[in-house]
């Protein structure tokens, strides 16, 4: 075994401060949706809900730049390459203690499933609730400039709704997926301090 460091800084702080802002635009999102949340109140919630959807956006244009100069964006590059062997892994597999069928590399981080579900989250989950958030929050000017009916309003928001909870699903699947490594919390460790131990033919391969 090898300990080497998997994640880096810069890509630490931008997974855990997207975590953040997600899942509290999460909470202030539902309770103005009405949906049975009362944490800050509908007017901050609001207010505050504006607020990160703004931090969100900047910390996505920094992490785009980051992913582009480094060559990180690879990472997320679609494979077929032990695709069936990575879903008979998790549907029986992981609970028969079978071994991993695919080696993590200093340049390919995500098996073929995490490479899909990462992918849809950046080109599609992503995009769909920042437009329809642009949409809703400038939806008079808009409507005004543009001679918008009445009911898109109510389709904008519908689609908003709708991913954010492709947004819930995609984050109680990774929040699971992070307990699948060598022990529960191998995976959530690794991503706090940027170390993991990889086996040396994993470390020297080609990914």
């Amino acid at each position: 075994m090898r300990r080497v460091i998997l994640y880096e800084g810069f890509e630490r702080f931008w997974h855990w401060s997207q975590a953040l802002l997600i899942i509290t635009m999460m909470l202030t999102g539902f309770e103005i949706r009405g949906m049975g949340l009362h944490l800050f109140g509908f007017q901050r919630a609001v207010s505050l809900h504006n607020i990160l959807a703004v931090a969100l956006v900047v910390l996505i244009v920094f992490a785009i730049f980051w992913h582009v100069t480094t060559g990180e964006w690879r990472q997320y590059i679609p494979t077929r390459k032990f695709l069936r062997e990575m879903i008979a892994f998790y549907l029986t597999g992981i609970f028969k203690g079978a071994p991993h069928p695919v080696k993590k590399h200093r340049m390919a981080k995500l098996n073929p499933l995490q490479r899909l579900a990462y992918l849809g989250f950046k080109t599609l989950i992503i995009p769909v609730q920042v437009t329809t958030g642009a949409l809703y929050y400038y939806y008079p000017n808009l409507q005004h400039a543009l001679h918008w009916p009445a009911s898109s309003l109510w389709l904008i928001a519908i689609v908003h709704v709708l991913s954010a909870f492709g947004l819930v699903a995609f984050l109680i699947g990774h929040a699971y997926l992070t307990t699948t490594g060598h022990t529960p919390l191998t995976n959530l460790k690794a991503m706090i301090t940027g170390w993991e131990d990889l086996k040396d033919d994993a470390y020297l391969d080609e990914p």
